[in-house]
């Protein structure tokens, strides 16, 4: 995993690190192994978290990235649920899309139990607007730059979506993924070197299954858009 400053073809935000993961790493290594360049923003360190520490938390993101073949990840270091609607955050989110130029956005759909991902779909959707403002400024000058689309991956529950992405042959790298993040997803047992998975990743699965069946693959991953949005070509034009 590289940090070089050019284009993305989709950039996910996440209010902590493993939130992009839950909601689409099987989406993100299907793009990648195609070659596509995906990069994900973490808002916060989730210094708040009851497991793990700040540092422990970057290693297993940093691990997490290099399995699903990212080109990039940055974490702006906002306060751990202190996103809350500012200028500030705003024109920081707001650098990073002008930064990346990505054609697509993703953000954790705002119907959620824990309050930072609706705070953190809300900061980015203004903050999309934002960048694409000509005189609207942020650091270092950059152009403005408008995104081609805004999508919503689902995090906690089962949302309705607008559209589902086969993931059948990239399930196996979600759950790396998401093993990755061992000091939130897996415990040990005794004197038990070996991690055991906790239930929160067998939701996980379960979810997808259900939306495979949805649409008669094996497993999927559910979108939302708020707006309508053309297949036939571009990302969501490819179905393989």
């Amino acid at each position: 995993m590289t940090s070089p400053n050019e284009k993305l073809d989709i950039l996910a935000f996440g209010a902590h690190a493993d939130d992009v993961e839950i909601g689409m790493a099987g989406t993100i290594a299907k793009y990648t192994s195609k070659g596509l360049k995906v990069g994900i923003c973490d808002l916060t360190e989730a210094e708040l978290s009851s497991n793990g520490t700040v540092e422990i938390r970057h290693q297993e993101a940093k691990r997490a990235g290099e399995i699903l073949g990212i080109t990039l990840r940055e974490n702006l270091q906002l306060p751990d649920r202190g996103l809350f609607m500012s200028q500030e955050y705003i024109r920081k989110i707001a650098y990073i899309i002008r930064k990346y130029r990505p054609t697509y956005v993703f953000v954790p759909y705002e119907i959620d139990r824990h309050p930072d991902h609706g705070r953190c779909a809300s900061l980015v959707e203004e903050a999309v607007f934002s960048a694409g403002i000509k005189n609207y400024e942020v650091n270092d000058s950059l152009p403005s730059h408008k995104i081609s689309h805004l999508f919503y991956y689902v995090i906690n529950g089962y949302h309705v979506p607008t559209f589902l992405m086969d993931i059948t042959n990239t399930m196996d790298t979600k759950i790396q993924s998401l093993r990755a993040y061992e000091s939130q997803f897996t415990k040990r047992a005794g004197s038990v070197d070996t991690p055991l998975v906790n239930g929160y990743i067998e939701n996980i699965l379960s979810r997808e299954k259900l939306y495979g069946q949805e649409a008669g693959v094996a497993y999927a991953e559910g979108f939302i858009s708020k707006k309508p949005f053309l297949i036939g070509s571009g990302l969501l034009g490819e179905n393989k």
